[in-house]
């Protein structure tokens, strides 16, 4: 374990996208474990289009990160010190750990993970907070029934190949709205997608005539603006629209854009609803042996995009995030 801790701390509040200059790079000691404490060797970190949200003040799901602390991060990491005594060393473990290499807990919300059974960034995917959100977005949010069809933007991306696979092992119709012709064929020819379409060269309204004509009883949104206007024109009587992300909108320097088709919901009786995966946190061991069955018979796949670069990589490897480059769950490697 090496005595020195890189971090990454939020140095302002980003107006529009991330600066350089909104981060700053700074180290410390290594920290040691207390009394029923644990020390936590950051192996990967999980890069989230929600980060950006926690960077901005005001009222939220959850506290934002303040100016001055390490930036907030789910992480996977080897406990290297123990006085805890749920956790030993050499236990491979989940937790926010943050942006730095090494970081101190009192075990709260830190959950052990078995790289035997899966890689290491997986946990960070499917079987993490990314696959979570898809299951109970479905199942809890969108009251997904055998039979549905199911409409997916960010389809390419990490909670949207999930939410579209489990779709189709339920028995729905699936279509993914996607960027480029690499992520629509990926998520057809790969992840058994009925139809895609890419919202960057095709019409997003005619597309969905064509591939949804009988109209789309969920709508998984992780986009928001005019992709989420786009789908409200297309609805099924009683459906269900997900509200899980808006990264259309996350960057945004004049305001959010709302639907301006929200009256669509009244016509077709429909329901628009929002979910926070921490919600349902009760339920993640039972999902997440259930996606776990899903891969084991090769039926869900998880693909993670692992990025180089530790801890000082990271504002650029935010930024992709939001110009589209990664596909499936987007992954910093930091350590070992």
């Amino acid at each position: 374990m090496s005595s020195t801790n890189h971090q990454v701390r939020l140095a302002a509040r980003p107006s529009g996208l991330p600066k350089l200059s909104d981060w700053s790079f700074t180290e410390e000691a290594t920290p040691a474990a207390g009394a029923g404490e644990l020390v936590v060797d950051v192996s990967y970190l999980s890069l989230d289009p929600a980060m950006r949200g926690w960077m901005n003040a005001g009222a939220s799901y959850i506290d934002p990160v303040e100016v001055g602390d390490v930036m907030r991060a789910g992480a996977i990491g080897r406990v290297s010190a123990s006085e805890h005594p749920g956790f030993a060393v050499g236990d491979h473990v989940y937790g926010a750990f943050g942006v730095q290499e090494h970081a101190v807990s009192n075990g709260s919300e830190v959950f052990k993970v078995d790289p035997s059974l899966a890689p290491l960034p997986t946990y960070l995917g499917a079987l993490g907070m990314t696959g979570m959100t898809a299951y109970f977005g479905l199942f809890d949010t969108g009251k997904l029934q055998e039979g549905d069809t199911v409409v997916v933007s960010g389809a390419g991306g990490a909670v949207g190949s999930i939410a579209g696979q489990i779709a189709k092992i339920k028995g729905c119709r699936v279509i993914g709205l996607a960027g480029g012709e690499e992520k629509c064929s990926w998520v057809v020819d790969d992840l058994g997608f009925d139809a895609s379409i890419d919202y960057k060269t095709e019409d997003v309204r005619r597309a969905l005539r064509e591939h949804a004509p009988q109209g789309v009883d969920v709508y998984f949104d992780n986009v928001g603006g005019e992709i989420l206007d786009a789908v409200l024109t297309r609805l099924a009587r009683g459906a269900r629209i997900v509200i899980c992300g808006a990264v259309s909108q996350y960057n945004a320097t004049e305001g959010v854009r709302g639907p301006s088709n929200y009256l669509a919901l009244l016509v077709a009786r429909a329901s628009m609803t929002g979910m926070v995966v921490f919600d349902h946190a009760a339920g993640f061991g039972k999902a997440a042996a259930e996606i776990a069955g899903w891969m084991s018979e090769g039926r869900l796949i998880s693909r993670e995009h692992v990025l180089d670069g530790g801890v000082s990589a990271f504002p650029e490897a935010l930024m992709k995030l939001f110009t589209g480059e990664n596909i499936g769950k987007l992954v910093l490697r930091v350590g070992d």
